[in-house]
């Protein structure tokens, strides 16, 4: 369990070989390069804060990332991957949250002034065809700290609640193994797939199934840099066999598939298609399998819990669900008074809660949080709704609270978003909703109270507003005026009251 990566580290088969690791765009390591120049980075940071620091990482698309994650994870130094399009105010409350004695970021790449004087490290990284190499040679075979056990912390990732600022979720390495391995069995994942994607590497669909899945597989990983249906063609044409994505991605797959034959052959060489982060309309489902013959399995997770279900791909693929739990992974699904249910019939709903060596340790600096996320006998309370077939497949129909919307790929909190609203002088009551979208899942809408109704700020004006604070992809799609916001006898917003909400 200490090692994450057999193939870095030597495992049974001793010296790291000149298999393919990653790959971005032209450039790539073979497993032997990874371990050289992770295994250097991973000696220039061991120990940092005395042994019990951390490390920012400079989450951008890039081999550098992935090097400066790895690195980290062989040094037992817990990295804190950041999101390069966070606005200054989130960004400065993740630093101040999570307290990084440095951050690892690529060469020439400018950070914003939220880092002030913290020290930096550039990721080098010495390619394939390259002229660069580490500067110097260290153990091909790059040993993990010896007292490292499953319960130390590998990875701390910020996710957004409805309300308040994001919260740090404390990953150990027993998490990131289980669910890794979990996903090996679910998936028939081994050393000889080639894993294509496009996602962003500060979460844990692109960063940990995305990157470090492969690597724990000994398979190997290429990286699109930015999404498009071009990129995927040509992966798969050239011998990468799974595809991950979000339904956005999905969505202009088969938007494309009609007039692109190249697209369809090459999804129909696939051997497996996975879609994560939302759930993928049951349409665009059915229109990738027609064109390709080829079905997208859907799994389920989150931030705090890595992966809890997926269609299996020994199993029916069955539309519009997330599958059966994984294994090692106990889930169940409770009344809102806690009762759990135990008949399952596919029409009663209930709140999913979590058990097993999948979660998350704790919400950084928050034991209040950490505590009402658990029931007293260990369970997670996701905030997910669900239904349950008899034999087991889970089917998603919303959340618990109305205040968590899926955009993208993305899970966003209104609360964050109305807040930096408010912080508009043009806006004087604000809120945030979400409604469906055939392209992103649910786009952003916001509820505007002018504080001027004769001046109100323009749609444009208020999306840059937010995209500055925060990040692009929490900007509102929609901007709608009203004369007052519905709110109850103790002054609460009920968005259920919104017009044609």
């Amino acid at each position: 369990m200490s090692s994450l990566f057999p193939g870095l580290t030597g495992g049974p088969t001793g010296t790291p070989d000149e298999r393919p690791a990653l790959r971005f765009g032209e450039r790539s390591l073979t497993y032997a390069e990874l371990a050289a120049t992770a295994g250097a980075l991973a000696g220039r940071i061991s120990g940092v804060g005395g042994g019990s620091g951390r490390v920012a990482v400079w989450a951008t698309p890039t081999l550098e990332t992935a090097v400066g994650v790895v690195a980290a994870l062989l040094a037992g130094v817990p990295a804190v991957p950041l999101n390069p399009k966070s606005g200054e105010s989130e960004l400065g409350h993740i630093l101040k949250d999570s307290s990084p004695a440095l951050v690892l970021a690529g060469p020439g790449e400018q950070l914003p002034s939220a880092f002030g004087s913290l020290e930096r490290v550039d990721v080098e990284v010495g390619t394939s065809g390259a002229e660069t190499v580490p500067a110097e040679a260290p153990d091909p075979k790059p040993k993990p700290k010896p007292d490292l056990d499953p319960e130390s912390p590998a990875l701390i990732v910020y996710t957004s609640g409805t309300t308040g600022p994001p919260k740090g979720a404390v990953i150990p390495r027993r998490a990131i193994a289980t669910t890794l391995d979990a996903l090996a069995d679910a998936w028939q994942w081994t050393s000889e797939d080639v894993l294509v994607h496009g996602l962003p590497l500060f979460h844990v669909h692109g960063l940990i199934l995305g990157i470090l899945g492969p690597l724990r597989r000994g398979g190997s990983v290429r990286h699109l840099g930015r999404f498009s249906t071009e990129g995927v063609t040509r992966e798969l044409t050239d011998g990468a066999t799974m595809l991950f994505g979000v339904p956005t991605m999905y969505h202009r797959i088969a938007e494309t598939l009609p007039g692109d034959p190249d697209l369809a052959g090459a999804l129909g060489r696939a051997r497996l298609l996975v879609s994560g982060s939302a759930a993928l309309p049951v349409h665009d489902h059915e229109r990738i399998t027609a064109a390709t013959g080829r079905r997208v399995v859907e799994r389920y997770g989150m931030t705090e819990t890595l992966m809890n279900t997926s269609v299996r791909a020994d199993g029916e693929p069955r539309a519009g669900t997330v599958g059966v739990p994984l294994p090692g992974v106990e889930v169940r699904l409770v009344e809102e008074d806690g009762a759990p249910i135990t008949a399952y019939d596919g029409e009663t709903v209930g709140e999913i809660q979590v058990r097993g060596p999948n979660l998350f340790t704790e919400y950084l600096n928050r034991p209040d949080a950490t505590a009402a996320a658990f029931t007293a006998d260990g369970w997670f309370r996701t905030g997910d709704m669900a239904v349950r077939d008899p034999d087991g497949y889970v089917r998603i129909v919303g959340r618990k609270a109305t205040d968590l919307i899926k955009s993208g790929g993305y899970k966003i909190g209104a609360g964050e978003i109305e807040n930096a609203l408010l912080e508009h002088p043009g806006v004087r009551e604000a809120a945030v909703t979400g409604e469906p979208d055939a392209d992103l899942g649910e786009r952003i809408v916001a509820w505007i109270v002018p504080a001027d109704p004769q001046l109100p700020p323009d749609a444009e004006e208020l999306a840059n507003h937010v995209a500055g604070r925060l990040a692009p992809h929490k900007r509102p799609r929609v901007v709608r005026y009203l004369d007052a916001l519905p709110r109850n006898d103790m002054g609460k917003i009920m968005k259920r009251a919104l017009p044609g909400d």
